[in-house]
């Protein structure tokens, strides 16, 4: 019964074809032998048995954990500072845009001595790798330009499956340039302003002993002295004025003044407090000023402190050339200037990037007898910082000199 259900559509399909053939005016006898072939057929022939064959197993391989690899480098690819990745036997495995910018780019996979081949920078890497303890050192490049660098090195470790760690090393560069250069300054800031002090004061002491001792009675000589000693105090005050001017620009540097000046007037007015000054040099200040108002944002007693400083420096150094001209240009659409033009000696052109450094003088024995403090510059300097405006020096040895504030 189970074979007749499960062929069921083959046995009704052959009682349905002798039907028709019956039908069709066949012999019944040979209708009903061919119906019987079909039904023993479907209910006594077994179908074939297809035996699958054994599949061997095939071994599946552990896969190996994911490296931390990609997501250390883009964690240090966003850092502003020179970083490279070591691996345990110091090849460079990646390094960020600021390294390639700093040390040019290295070939990944090439050792660290490909590029870096100090040898106190190699040596700390390798005590790295050793002790797994990080380090650091100093490290001066000289090329493209000097740099001094704090060099950190240290391991970073990650937790792997089945007890296993993942360990790298990176090396770090901290530029500390700027430090230095800034202690440098500090450094030869104060050991000026103490040579500029010192011989004055010890100008006033000896004199002083003097006065008390062998020229205790020596009316002649006393006042000879004391004239000398009013001379190396108003030297030592102008000095500290201009420390304390020097201060309190340092302190209002990133304040830009909003006042508006105008610069005509300004400049006559300077120019008439210098007449008495270039007349004793032998100097003539001429004035070339254009028609109308031409003004720009400042503080008023600043700016006639920079041009006081520029013009009285020009008739000082310049007295040779026995003219100074001033040119206040204000073209449409250009920056406004203001040129102090001498026809002096000129300064060579190895002194001239150097000119705004504190106490730089191109002559210290002229500058002194000229009663200068060497800081007059260096104040300008921080006034046209103040005020966003620019100092160019242009000079020729012979032809004089063209100091041009531009705002």
């Amino acid at each position: 019964m189970a074979r007749i259900r499960r062929e069921r559509p083959v046995l009704l399909a052959a009682i349905l074809s002798a039907l028709v053939a019956l039908a069709a005016g066949m012999n019944k006898w040979v209708v009903f032998g061919l119906l019987l072939a079909m039904v023993l057929t479907a209910l006594f022939n077994e179908a074939p048995v297809i035996k699958a064959e054994p599949v061997e197993p095939v071994a599946i391989e552990p896969e190996a954990p994911p490296s931390r690899l990609p997501e250390i480098s883009a964690t240090l690819s966003g850092l502003d500072i020179p970083v490279m990745l070591l691996s345990g036997d110091a090849s460079v495995l990646f390094q960020n845009r600021a390294a390639e910018k700093a040390f040019g780019e290295v070939v990944l996979g090439a050792h660290i001595s490909a590029r870096l081949r100090s040898p106190g920078v190699l040596d700390m890497v390798r005590e790295t790798i050793a002790t797994n303890a990080p380090n650091q050192i100093e490290h001066a490049e000289r090329l493209p330009s000097e740099r001094v660098y704090i060099v950190r090195s240290a391991p970073i470790e990650f937790a792997a499956e089945e007890g296993m760690r993942e360990r790298y090393f990176i090396l770090s560069f901290r530029d500390i340039s700027e430090v230095r250069r800034i202690d440098r300054m500090r450094s030869d800031f104060v050991a000026n302003a103490s040579h500029e002090l010192r011989t004055p004061l010890a100008s006033l002491r000896g004199f002083i002993e003097t006065i008390q001792g062998p020229a205790k009675n020596d009316l002649k000589a006393q006042a000879r002295f004391l004239a000398i000693m009013f001379d190396q105090t108003t030297r030592m005050s102008r000095l500290v004025d201009d420390l304390l001017s020097l201060s309190r620009l340092e302190l209002k540097s990133h304040i830009a003044p909003d006042e508006k000046i105008d610069l005509v007037p300004l400049l006559g007015h300077v120019r008439d407090s210098l007449v008495p000054l270039a007349r004793d040099v032998g100097v003539a200040i001429n004035l070339h000023l254009p028609d109308g108002k031409v003004e720009v944002l400042g503080d008023r007693d600043e700016l006639v402190q920079v041009f006081e400083n520029l013009m009285e420096n020009a008739c000082k150094y310049g007295q040779e050339g026995e003219v100074v001209d001033v040119w206040l240009k204000n073209g449409a659409g250009e920056p406004v200037e203001v040129s102090i033009i001498d026809k002096g000696p000129g300064i060579p052109a190895e002194h001239v990037p150097r000119l705004t450094e504190r106490f730089y003088r191109v002559s210290i024995e002229d500058s002194r007898s000229k009663k200068g403090t060497g800081l007059g510059l260096a104040i300008v300097k921080h006034i046209l910082t103040r005020h966003r405006a620019r100092l160019i020096v242009k000079s020729e040895v012979g032809k004089g000199t063209d100091f041009t504030v531009r705002f």
